[in-house]
């Protein structure tokens, strides 16, 4: 082998960071080496990543074995304790050039230090690498990084660090290369997206840069933005939802749980009946906005009738796609030591979330039957609304391209055109 292989577990940031390690390798001339970018969301995502890493070097004999990630970074020791791993780098080392550079070919270990993982809540800058480009149709821009909350079920604050912004000049500018190239959607990533701008001068809010990036990028045709947390939701992020066509109107809801007990026990900073409110003034300002959301299920001392305020949050906030969490403890955080929940219980009300959600995004297909929709094609034969439906297309359509269609069916999760 030449090129290393990566492999990428985790969030959409994640796969982000591995697009700029492929080119920090490559411009560093690193060769036979594997490199597996962690997460350490849950306890199984961490099994996961030791699983992907003894299947990858078997089949990859003599390449050496590089992990990185959140979990590299909150459990190095566990890592370099597998025979089949030669390299642990944390999450700031494996955005620096400096750190490929010492692993070039020939002698990819040389005399660097085999785990190099520093003190992630030191850092006080964003990653100064930036990709133009990832995924060939729609961009994906980090404007943010780390987590100044302190969720007693996450690991994360101790795998990013503290949350720390990129500057609005540098997002604008990097959209602005990547319309250049020909991406007609941008979507905004971090791990705490609404707390952007916190640790900027004169302490600008997400809603302002997306603002900014409207005004000074107009040939910029879609903007979209990852996960919130809405309780952080700003004025002028309410203002674009009702003010700016460009601005897709499909967000992801951190929610977690649906019950206020679980809620203040997991440290989140909303209630219930918050969630609700800022659905239903987003649905006023914008009446296409569509909902997904985390949900846990299982949070320690949850019981039955705490799990059936999360299973009705779907139908009270109107949630159209799911993301469900099965519990699973954290070492080293406060839930892990908290009354758990038993695992069939846990498992059992997962599946009963997922079936809520599929219902609902069942009711969200079927209303769109007969609808005209504008979908960016990223293949011949699919592509994705403004509200981030999937559509499968019955003949070929350009690529790269947004294509109006109307609505026949739907089947298996995704619309028909």
């Amino acid at each position: 082998m030449n090129a290393p292989v990566f492999a990428t577990l985790g969030c959409r940031l994640n796969a982000y960071e591995t697009e700029a390690m492929k080119e920090l390798s490559a411009a560093a001339g690193v060769e036979n080496a594997v490199v597996v970018n962690t997460c350490a969301v849950t306890a199984e995502a961490v099994r996961k990543a030791k699983q992907e890493i003894r299947r990858l070097s078997r089949e990859n004999p003599g390449a050496t074995i590089i992990v990185t990630g959140c979990a590299a970074q909150t459990e190095p020791e566990t890592f370099a304790a597998m025979p089949e791993v030669g390299r642990v780098i944390g999450n700031t080392e494996k955005m620096q050039a400096a750190t490929w550079a010492a692993m070039k070919a020939p002698d990819l270990i040389g005399v660097t230090e085999r785990v190099q993982v520093d003190d992630i809540m030191s850092v006080r800058e964003t990653a100064g690498h930036l990709i133009d480009g990832f995924g060939r149709h729609r961009a994906y821009v980090q404007v943010q990084n780390g987590c100044d909350h302190r969720c007693t079920f996450c690991i994360i604050p101790f795998g990013r660090g503290n949350s720390r912004s990129v500057p609005a000049g540098v997002v604008v500018e990097q959209i602005k290369r990547l319309v250049d190239k020909g991406f007609l959607e941008v979507v905004l990533t971090g791990v705490d997206l609404t707390s952007w701008g916190a640790d900027l001068p004169a302490q600008p809010r997400l809603g302002d840069l997306v603002m900014r990036i409207l005004r000074l990028v107009p040939d910029l045709q879609r903007l979209r933005i990852s996960s919130i947390d809405s309780i952080e939701a700003d004025d002028a992020l309410m203002g674009a939802i009702a003010t700016e066509p460009r601005l897709m109107p499909h967000l992801h809801l951190s929610l977690q749980a649906g019950d206020d007990m679980i809620l203040k026990r997991m440290k989140r900073r909303h209630l219930r009946d918050d969630a609700i409110r800022f659905c239903e003034d987003a649905r006023k300002l914008r009446p296409d906005m569509v909902f997904g959301a985390d949900i846990i299920a299982g949070f320690p001392t949850e019981t039955e009738e705490m799990f059936a305020q999360s299973i009705k949050l779907v139908d009270d906030c109107g949630l159209t796609f799911l993301h469900v969490f099965p519990f699973s403890p954290r070492k080293g955080t406060p839930a892990a030591r908290m009354p758990q929940v038993r695992g069939p219980v846990v498992k059992g009300r997962a599946a009963r979330l997922r079936a809520a959600g599929d219902a609902a995004l069942a009711r969200h297909l079927a209303a769109q039957q007969g609808v005209l929709h504008r979908v960016l094609t990223e293949g011949p034969r699919m592509g994705r609304t403004e509200q981030f439906t999937e559509v499968v297309f019955g003949a070929d359509q350009p690529e790269g391209q947004v294509v109006m269609a109307r609505i026949s069916g739907f089947a298996e999760g995704r619309l028909t055109a």
